[in-house]
């Protein structure tokens, strides 16, 4: 569920008209709801109330201050892959002891600041990483919680490239590999042993592959807890899918009733890691419709071909060229008469891979008329990029008839404030 809906043919952001920041802001422009944030939290939150358990957000989805504020407010951790995102969580108000860190290449640098703020633990990711942050925590003198990601080799069934669960993926360790490494970490003194970590992949539509999952990161807890390790927290890590045109992913609920049977007997504190299914139908991104543009039929291509040219590209929402993603894209003012159109909405990006979408059928669209992209609350804006010198766009949060600008739009100056021409160059 969000709060976008029409009002008199009108598209509105919680109480707010989504024209009305268009105007007042400009575009493109991303809008979130913060109604939607805080009842997606919730309700997942919610679901594993009978059990011991911490809901760290997965900051890499939306990872703007103020959403992370209002996630914090709400009781949220974070799960950072990065300084910057240890960076980020603190300055949002996330308690560092709520923090978990994941991704495959930490450096030195990265452990200090997250060993030194007092964070929950690492997940580890690899033997040379474990480690590295050995010699990290002793030079500090202060002992590292970790847990080790495990690889389960369990297919996911989703985009080839947010599979993080298979024995041909970058991230984890097998799980004789992984044991064999907690035994060893059992007998250094900078090495505090306190959970088992898996993550499988991201846009997740069923239940069976975190089942599978689980019970194999379970046989190998009560293995560890066996020989001894003061094993606290099993992270089960993210995933759970939304809908952007016509998945149907399991409800939170549902999803974590499946968990909770399997951890039925198992005494542990879980860590959950959701990120797309809080943020990413929080949000909006809302384009300009700048020309369209229309190529008749001709003997090597029978089809005529329309597009629509819009002021949002590749740059702003790469999601569709990255993963051949879907967005539904629809009018903030409704079109009357039901006729519609084929058309690839397309960027001005000089790319022919930049489009938001490619024979869509949308309502007849004319220059000026604003389009939003929904499903864009999540891997929207932080995989934006400046391609084409193009200044990233701005970040809006809605609250009930109120909004703010939370990120301004960047400027040409933005664009080289860090550059530098080469004295007496």
């Amino acid at each position: 569920m969000h709060y976008f809906e029409y009002r008199h043919g009108e598209l509105h952001a919680e109480g707010v008209p989504v024209a009305r920041i268009a105007e007042e802001v400009g575009t493109p422009v991303y809008i979130y709801s913060a109604a939607t944030l805080r009842r997606h939290f919730r309700v997942f939150d919610e679901a594993f109330q009978d059990v011991p358990h911490l809901v760290c957000y997965s900051v890499k989805a939306n990872s703007n201050l103020a959403v992370l504020h209002l996630l914090a407010r709400e009781g949220a951790g974070a799960d950072i892959v990065s300084g910057g995102e240890l960076f980020r969580a603190l300055r949002a108000g996330i308690p560092p002891e709520k923090i978990v860190f994941s991704g495959v290449g930490k450096t030195e640098r990265e452990m200090e600041e997250a060993l030194s703020a007092g964070i929950l633990m690492f997940n580890v990711e690899s033997l040379g990483e474990l480690e590295t942050l050995s010699r990290v925590a002793r030079r500090l003198g202060k002992p590292a919680p970790f847990s080790i990601r495990v690889n389960p080799n369990v297919d996911p069934k989703t985009h080839p490239y947010i599979s993080t669960g298979l024995k041909k993926n970058k991230f984890g360790l097998p799980e004789e590999v992984a044991y064999q490494a907690y035994l060893r970490a059992k007998e250094d003194p900078y090495l505090e042993p306190v959970g088992v970590d898996c993550h499988i992949g991201s846009q997740l539509t069923e239940i069976s592959p975190f089942v599978e999952a689980l019970k194999r990161l379970k046989t190998l807890y009560l293995r560890l807890r066996e020989e001894g390790l003061d094993l606290r927290y099993l992270d089960l890590g993210g995933g759970l899918g939304i809908v952007y045109g016509e998945e149907e992913p399991p409800p939170p609920a549902a999803y974590a009733e499946a968990i909770k049977q399997e951890l039925r007997d198992l005494e542990t504190t879980l860590i959950l890691e959701p990120g797309r299914v809080i943020a990413g139908n929080a949000g909006i991104l809302v384009t300009r419709v700048l020309y369209v543009k229309a190529h008749p039929p001709g003997p090597e291509d029978p089809e005529a071909r329309t597009f629509v040219i819009v002021d949002a590209g590749m740059n702003d929402l790469i999601r569709p060229t990255l993963y051949q993603a879907y967005h539904q894209i629809k009018p903030v003012r409704e079109i009357p008469g039901g006729e519609t159109i084929r058309a690839d909405v397309v960027g001005p990006i000089c790319e022919s891979g930049d489009f938001l979408a490619r024979e869509r059928h949308l309502p007849p669209v004319s220059p000026g008329d604003l389009l939003a992209v929904f499903s864009a609350g999540a891997y929207g804006f932080v995989m934006s990029s400046n391609y084409n010198s193009r200044p990233r766009a701005a970040e809006v949060l809605v609250d009930g008839d109120r909004f703010f600008v939370v990120r301004k739009r960047e400027t040409y100056e933005d664009l080289v404030r860090l550059e530098e021409l080469p004295e007496g160059f």
